[in-house]
């Protein structure tokens, strides 16, 4: 059953969804975008010259992604998408019920500011529809 599971993905589609969503997140986080902001509402400091473990996170953070575009690309196979409106709607609907959801709860605890939220939240929306298009595109 877990071979079967498996063996209908893309798996360079859900290398590419990944590095897309990754990618998005150079974009989303840049001086262009949100970083200024976000930095100064999460307290830190843009000009630190201390990068300290910046690589593992990095690491880290693609590793995470790429098991979210491989649940995405299930989804994707399970319900049989194949087109970029299909996939929006897909990206759309999980970015808001599972990862907008997830990342809340831990700002309930964590008493950051409201804008870091949906800075966070926002980015990962915008990655999990950009994720499913190209899943559901690339099949």
């Amino acid at each position: 059953m877990t071979t079967d599971l498996f063996s209908h993905l893309n798996w360079l589609a859900v290398l590419a969804a990944a590095v897309a969503y990754f990618m998005l997140g150079a974009i989303w986080y840049s001086k262009a975008l949100f970083a200024t902001h976000w930095a100064r509402a999460a307290g830190l400091k843009m000009d630190d010259p201390s990068k300290k473990g910046l690589g593992k996170m990095m690491l880290t953070s693609f590793i995470l992604i790429l098991l979210t575009c491989l649940g995405l690309a299930l989804l994707v196979n399970r319900l049989d998408l194949f087109v970029w409106i299909s996939g929006l709607k897909l990206g759309a609907v999980t970015g808001l019920l599972f990862a907008c959801t997830a990342v809340a709860i831990s700002f309930v605890y964590e008493s950051r500011p409201t804008s870091i939220y949906f800075i966070d939240g926002g980015y990962h929306l915008a990655g999990h529809i950009a994720a499913a298009i190209i899943l559901s595109c690339w099949r």
